[in-house]
């Protein structure tokens, strides 16, 4: 059955570091008339990648952008994920190749105050995806996907990413 736009008003995505969940969150929230909210916001004190924020305050600020009537949440931190799920309407999963995602994250290179270590960290990182038995790893993400009994989608590359929006557009 074809996706509905109304489906998505209350939508988590997840994935590995630049499988795309950013660019897919925009999109999808300009659809359904809401904003973006990125756990990486969450997840990290202002300025940078070197201060975590504490994980129970980064959790009830989770739950309090999933009570509000719209939203799209995304994130590659899957134990934040797991506090808008109650809330969610639907569940978007991107699981594409690391090399694609290691690929999208050097064309875009530094951001948001990150420096060369945490540049390369990050590398590291979505290079060992499936390697991780995290809540972050592809393993977690997988959990949280079998778990939620609402609208779920498992994308595996850019154009079922394009076809999706397509279908909701």
């Amino acid at each position: 059955m074809a996706p509905v736009r109304s489906e998505f008003s209350k939508t988590v995505i997840v994935g590995n570091s630049g499988s795309g969940k950013s660019w897919l969150a925009e999109r999808l929230a300009e659809s359904v008339g809401t904003v973006a909210i990125d756990l990486d916001a969450i997840h990290w004190m202002p300025g940078g990648y070197n201060a975590r924020r504490d994980p129970d305050l980064a959790k009830s600020m989770v739950r309090d952008q999933a009570s509000k009537n719209r939203w799209i949440i995304e994130g590659v931190y899957g134990w934040l994920a797991h506090e808008a799920l109650p809330s969610a309407t639907a569940f978007i999963w991107l699981d594409l190749p690391e090399a694609e995602c290691i690929e999208n994250i050097r064309r875009r290179g530094l951001r948001r105050g990150g420096d060369e270590a945490s540049f390369n960290a990050l590398i590291d990182w979505a290079g060992e995806y499936r390697m991780r038995d995290n809540a972050s790893s592809y393993a977690g993400h997988a959990r949280l996907f079998e778990c939620f009994e609402g609208r779920k989608l498992h994308l595996r590359s850019r154009a079922e990413m394009t076809d999706f929006l397509e279908t909701i557009l």
